[in-house]
Formats: structure tokens, C-alpha cells, sequence
């Protein structure tokens, strides 16, 4: 008697291999399934950090944290790129219309929600306060040089007739208050102080800010005034700016998106951010010569950055330079209802 089923004698159906999206669904939701990497994801926010600086973060070793970037790369939740020696990780997103963008955008927004924990906070402050002493030290030793230095990369000649073009096609609600961050040795003040009624330059660097101060005063510009101090103290000096300006700068600073929040605080409502910088390059001999913290931006960079500084998006131009450098010259609007 034969005590088989019937189904035992039934070939057994091959599974299908899972689509690429099935197959990232299921490493997102792997991905997303450990703590600790769901803090390196809240932990990446906003700025991108390098393995080592993300393993003094979260006081693990080097190689625990390689294994977690790994699974979370692998995922698509994160993506890297390499500065100088260095290998920074930050957030990958997704096309709007990929099938899982809505999914991943969740679980972003879901994470930004929770507060960071105040020893995560209190590295994450450490570290951008090194990487701010060490731009800080190269302009005070470099100020001499700095325009051989900038010419280097890409003098002002090359980009500052673009500002100013775009500045003169900005709508501004007033012209009042012009603010210009890391004015450089001043080249763009005159431009500034003939179109608004007050200026700021503002500079971390003294030794910068006095160069760009013996500019303004060789070409008697009056009505400018000049605050040692970065962006965060700029709300102690009570300043209210109907355009801001910030030119070459954003590569030399510890977190470009804490920049943008900073700037959007001190904006007025109908006021414009007006940006200049490199695009994303691979020539890491720039940190060195230059004292650049970052090789260029992706320009998804600064339009998620103005975003969630609730800034709107408005003109963009880009232009190639001769030495394979490309800049961005990009404009941010401030809504008149914030």
C-alpha cells in the first residue's frame, strides 16, 4: 500500500528570483532592523562624517562601524565618497520615482523625529569644532596668500561677474541689509555697499577680515561693517538680512548644513541666499594647498539643505573652469510667510 500524498509526487515549483526592488526592500528593512544603525542614520542627518570620526561617535571599533556602514550602503541608505585619505559616508536618497523613495523618505523622516542623544551630540559638536579650528588655522597662517591660494582653484575674476549678475536679477523685498560671509580680501563689498544700505562682512578668521577691511577702506566704502564671528553668532548682533552672500566659503566650513540653518534664521522673510561653490570634485591635493574641508558639493546637496531650512529653490547656474574645476552658483529664496 502506498502511503505517499499525492502532492509528494508533485515536482517541487522553482522559486523565482526577487526582483531589484524586492531585493532592496528586503536590505532596507534588514538594514533598518538594528539599533545602532538606525542611530548612525539620525546621526547622518545632516552633515557626512568619516569612518573614524563616526567610530569616536559612537565609542565603538573600527572595524564594528565597517560592518554596519557596509549593511547600510548596501541597502542603498547610505552612499560614500572619498576626501583626501578619508572615506565620509552620508545619506543616499532615492529618485522620487523609484518605486521604495516614499518608504525610505519615511524612515528618514521617522528618524528625524527623535531626539539625538546628548553624548552623540556632545562628539558630533567636538568634531566640527576641530574641523573648524583647522580651516580657522590655515586662513590665519595663509591670509598673505590667500589670493595665490584661491587662484589655485578659481579666483574671484572667474566668478564674480556671475554673482553679480545674479544678484541684479534676485527680487528682493528691501535692500537694506546686505550680509557677505568670509568676505575673502573684499573684492565683492564694493558691489554690496553700492546696492544695499548697510553691509556685514563676517569672518572667523581676523587675520582674513582685517585684509578684506583695508580693502573697503582703500576704496572709501562707508557703510559697511565688519564682525569677527561665525554664523552662529550672528543673532547676538541682532542681524536681519535681506540678501546674504556667501561666496567660496562653504568648502572650508565644518557642516555646510548647519550653515543653512544658521543663514535661514537670519534671513528675512522675501529675502535671498545667493551661493557660490565648487561642485563635487575628486582633486584632494585642494585640502592641502587650499584648505578645503570638502571636495565640492553634489547640487542635491545644497537643495536638501536650503529645503529643510525652509528656503525655496530659484536660479541655478553652473559653469566648467579651464583646470577641471565646475562651480555653482545657486539661489535660495526665503517665503514671505516665514
Amino acid at each position: 500500500m502506498n502511503s505517499q500524498s499525492p502532492l509528494e509526487n508533485q515536482p517541487l515549483l522553482a522559486l523565482s528570483e526577487p526582483s531589484a526592488e524586492m531585493q532592496t526592500l528586503a536590505n532596507q528593512l534588514k538594514a533598518a532592523g538594528d539599533p545602532l544603525r538606525l542611530e548612525i542614520l539620525r546621526v547622518l542627518t545632516q552633515d557626512s562624517f568619516g569612518v573614524l570620526e563616526l567610530c569616536r561617535i559612537f565609542s565603538i571599533k573600527q572595524s564594528g562601524m565597517s560592518h554596519h556602514l557596509k549593511v547600510l550602503t548596501t541597502a542603498g541608505l547610505l552612499s560614500s565618497r572619498r576626501e583626501a585619505n578619508s572615506i565620509f559616508y552620508r545619506r543616499a536618497y532615492l529618485a522620487p520615482d523609484h518605486p521604495l523613495a516614499a518608504l525610505q523618505q519615511q524612515l528618514f523622516c521617522t528618524l528625524d523625529e527623535q531626539p539625538l542623544a546628548e553624548p552623540l551630540r556632545t562628539q558630533i559638536c567636538a568634531i566640527q569644532a576641530e574641523r573648524g579650528d583647522l580651516a580657522q588655522a590655515f586662513f590665519t597662517e595663509n591670509a598673505a596668500k590667500f589670493r595665490a591660494q584661491q587662484d589655485l582653484i578659481a579666483s574671484y575674476s572667474v566668478y564674480g561677474d556671475q554673482v553679480s549678475s545674479l544678484l541684479s536679477n534676485t527680487p528682493l523685498r528691501a535692500k537694506h541689509l546686505a550680509l557677505e560671509i568670509g568676505p575673502g580680501e573684499g573684492e565683492f563689498l564694493p558691489i554690496l555697499a553700492q546696492q544695499f544700505t548697510h553691509v556685514i562682512a563676517l569672518d572667523n578668521a581676523s587675520s582674513m577680515l582685517e585684509r578684506a577691511r583695508s580693502f573697503a577702506q582703500s576704496q572709501q566704502l562707508n557703510n559697511i561693517e565688519f564682525i569677527c564671528g561665525d554664523t552662529q553668532s550672528l543673532p547676538g548682533h541682532k542681524v536681519l538680512a535681506d540678501c546674504i552672500v556667501v561666496n567660496m566659503v562653504l568648502h572650508h566650513t565644518p557642516s555646510p548644513a548647519d550653515i543653512f540653518q544658521d543663514l535661514s534664521h537670519v534671513l528675512a522673510p522675501g529675502g535671498a541666499l545667493l551661493i557660490c561653490d565648487l561642485c563635487r570634485h575628486e582633486q584632494a591635493w585642494a585640502r592641502d594647498n587650499c584648505g578645503d574641508l570638502w571636495q565640492g558639493f553634489e547640487p542635491q546637496d545644497f537643495s536638501r539643505w536650503a529645503q529643510a531650512a525652509n528656503l525655496t529653490e530659484g536660479q541655478s547656474v553652473y559653469f566648467a573652469l579651464r583646470n577641471g574645476f565646475q562651480i555653482q552658483l545657486r539661489q535660495f529664496l526665503k517665503p514671505l510667510n516665514f
